[in-house]
């Protein structure tokens, strides 16, 4: 053997002896401090509890007791009797018993995981009573924290709250007789887990809901540790109901089946990707704003891969959206600093058309239920938005075709309007009486007998481009977002005169989401498959739309207004018309007693004129484009009863509301016979009608109040109670009662009253 063999051999072991030497020290040390650890366990369980006190009662204002709390083994720890509750406010918890076993290995580097935990006879009581609620101090920003100048990196934190809640979930669970209760002002709700175990990395419990009337299970894969579940929410022999979230928001909410996954969580380059799925079977949504009647969704997920950056939290596009025979790969993202800014796509890709027909939820789009089509589509959505900068919003929106044709026709034919129909206008769900659209009526105007004048101010007035576009004008989209953005609520629309005319002639009037896609959806199936002329579409709209209280179609509107044939409108005129369009029923109020225009209304004449004329569809006119010609037909102007300039123009300014307050019509009374020989006044007729105004303008200004104090009460229901304290409540309840008492007092004083 070499010599230099023999001493590398040598150094060899001595490194071995050496490591061998310091790993015999450093367990030596383990058990020694665990030794240590565990003789002084019991003293440190105690400070433990005595410092979690402290902080329940400094940081958010909570009596923390413990009936006893002790070692039953090497890392198991038994509480018994624990109580919590918020100072000056409804007990929050009590638990009975509650035994807790912690991981060892991960506990020695500072994470606490729970490998067992047994809980029996508990209850979590939430109370809402008169605006004060129990759990308030949830919503509570600690002092330190009120500080905006430190950096928040989303990613690491929601990767630390995710291990924190993994974390918390136990390898093993037996859990019994645990109650929730939640109980508010109009709600009662309770929740009682009879049993819960997760054995072998499997969960299955049952759960009473409002003592009976339902019974829960929530049952699946659970390996939390492994960040792996797998879990569905379902009911024995019934759908699951949300009761609570029915009454509170309006939304009836139910399905047979609700299913969740989690299947890996992942950080890396300053990024936290959550993969995960979600999907649900046989839902039904019922919610006014939604749709009229219920909406039935067969099946329905989202694999979702959500990704969370620094500054931004976003669903990636290699999501996938699942809507029975469909699918499409949303892409959405929200970043937080140094600006908002709001990012939103859509691609579906080639779809088959009669897979999208028959994908839509069940009481959806009534209309278009048993339509049969041929032919590819394919859907893109682009909206980018940035909150510095509203005005520039991007938005893209556009379905595309291959092939496309109408087969057959479902519930409504699109085709009607080509031929004489019958239209039935509806008053907040009353049909008002028919009316025959073709030459069968005399009232029915071809296009061609239609002043120019009126065509061009309406034209100009509600879609410039109507000849142009098809059906959508992308530009007043993109305003409308903009303006709804920067008004915090829908404010402006983009509405077409196609869209206004499948509104009136198909659809009901129902302001709900499901309501305007479907007029979408009709608009771009008319535009698109030339199933009317645009002439056609414009002759129609003409005879159909709304021009005042059960005046529809211009043929009755121009002899109502002015006695005249929609041949002889003047420019004045026309653009008068023009103005009620967007709110007929409030028309009458552009009219002074005498029949002349309201002043107000000026402005408006000036700018659908210059508008005109910059399209070549006017003369240049200095003296307002016929604003002070315009004359209410005579036998109207007894009928206007006067009515404060302010009030008025604001009534004018109503977007197609339905519930304007209607024109005081007052029936002239007849003379009698005495006074039509002598011309002598019936005074006892003209006090009698001046007492009908003044009780029908009293009656106008009671209910005017009543809807102002019924406002102001679900003002005060709405007021959020979170992290605030009594006095501050009390101060902006006091400041709505306030606005209300000054609101009161101007409407009084504008009613002379």
């Amino acid at each position: 053997m070499q010599p230099g063999s023999s001493l590398k051999k040598h150094i060899n072991l001595k490194y071995v002896r050496i490591a061998g030497i310091v790993l015999a020290s450093i367990i030596v040390l383990l058990v020694i401090a665990g030794y240590i650890a565990y003789t002084k366990r019991e003293a440190l369980l105690q400070h433990e509890i005595t410092k979690a006190k402290a902080k329940a009662k400094k940081d958010y204002n909570l009596d923390l007791e413990i009936g006893s709390a002790h070692f039953t083994g090497f890392s198991t720890v038994a509480f018994s009797d624990i109580t919590i509750v918020p100072t000056q406010r409804d007990s929050l918890l009590s638990i009975k018993q509650f035994d807790v076993n912690f991981k060892l290995l991960p506990l020695v580097f500072g994470d606490v995981k729970l490998a067992d935990v047994v809980l029996h006879d508990g209850h979590l009581n939430l109370t809402d009573i008169n605006h004060i609620k129990n759990f308030d101090f949830l919503f509570k920003k600690k002092k330190d924290t009120l500080d905006n100048s430190s950096k928040v990196d989303l990613s690491e934190l929601s990767y630390n709250l995710i291990n924190e809640v993994l974390y918390k979930i136990p390898d093993n669970l037996s859990l019994s007789n645990f109650l929730l209760t939640f109980t508010s002002d109009s709600t009662n709700f309770s929740m009682l887990t009879q049993t819960a175990m997760i054995k072998n990395g499997q969960l299955s419990s049952t759960i009473d809901i409002n003592k009976g009337s339902a019974t829960w299970h929530v049952a699946g894969r659970m390996h939390p540790s492994d960040k792996d579940i797998d879990i569905k929410l379902y009911a024995d022999g019934k759908k699951v109901e949300l009761p609570y979230i029915e009454k509170r928001y309006h939304l009836k909410v139910n399905f047979d089946t609700l299913s969740t996954s989690l299947s890996k969580v992942e950080h890396s380059g300053g990024e936290t990707r959550i993969y995960g799925n979600w999907g649900v079977r046989n839902l039904l949504i019922n919610q006014p704003g939604l749709s009229t009647g219920d909406i039935l969704v067969p099946n329905a997920g989202i694999d979702a891969n959500v990704f969370v950056g620094e500054n931004y939290v976003s669903i990636d596009s290699s999501s996938l959206i699942r809507l029975k025979k469909i699918t499409a790969h949303p892409y959405i993202k929200y970043t937080l600093n140094p600006v908002k800014i709001y990012e939103l796509k859509v691609n579906t890709g080639w779809m088959d058309a009669q897979d999208v027909f028959d994908s839509f939820p069940s009481g959806f789009f009534d209309s278009l239920d048993g339509m049969q089509v041929a032919g590819k589509l394919n859907y893109k959505l682009n909206v980018f938005l940035n909150a510095s900068d509203p005005d520039n919003v991007l938005f893209d929106s556009r379905l595309d075709k291959d092939d496309f044709r109408i087969i057959r026709y479902g519930k409504t034919d699109l085709g009607k309007l080509n031929g004489v129909f019958t239209y039935t206008p509806f008053e907040k769900g009353t049909p008002m009486p028919r009316r025959l659209i073709g030459p069968q009526n005399p009232y029915f105007t071809p296009l061609e007998d239609i002043s120019p004048n009126l065509r061009d101010a309406v034209m100009t007035a509600e879609d410039p481009s109507f000849y142009r576009n098809h059906g959508f004008v992308e530009e007043s989209f993109r305003k409308s977002l903009a303006t709804d953005f920067k008004e915090k609520k829908f404010k402006r629309g983009g509405s077409t005169i196609s869209m206004q005319l499948v509104k009136n002639a198909f659809l009901n009037k129902d302001k709900t989401l499901a309501r305007k896609i479907e007029e979408i959806l009709m608009v771009w199936m008319i535009e698109n498959n030339q199933v009317m002329t645009k002439d056609r579409m414009l002759e129609v709209y003409f005879n159909i739309i709304e021009w005042g209280r059960n005046v529809y179609g211009i043929g009755e509107a121009s002899r109502y207004y002015f006695g005249k044939t929609p041949a002889e409108l003047t420019i004045g005129e026309s653009i008068y018309l023009a103005s009620i369009v967007p709110h007929p029923k409030t028309g009458m109020y552009s009219f002074m007693p005498d029949g002349t225009l309201r002043p107000g209304l000026v402005g408006y004449f000036n700018l659908i004129g210059n508008l005109m004329a910059g399209h070549g569809k006017a003369q240049r006119d200095s003296s307002d484009y016929g604003f002070y010609t315009v004359r209410l037909k005579e036998s109207l102007r007894k009928e206007i009863a006067p009515v404060d300039t302010q009030v008025a123009d604001s009534l004018m300014k109503q977007s197609d509301n339905d519930d304007a307050l209607p024109v005081v019509v007052v029936p002239e009374k007849k003379p009698n016979l005495l006074q039509r020989i002598f011309g002598k006044k019936d005074t006892t007729a003209a006090a009698k009608k001046e007492e009908v105004k003044e009780v029908d303008a009293k009656t106008k200004l009671k209910e005017a109040i009543e809807k102002l104090r019924d406002d102001e009460k679900k003002k005060e229901l709405l007021i959020d109670t979170a992290g605030k304290t009594r006095k501050e409540l009390r101060q902006e309840r006091r400041k709505l009662r306030n606005d209300e008492k000054d609101q009161e007092k101007a409407l009084k004083e504008a009613s002379g009253q």
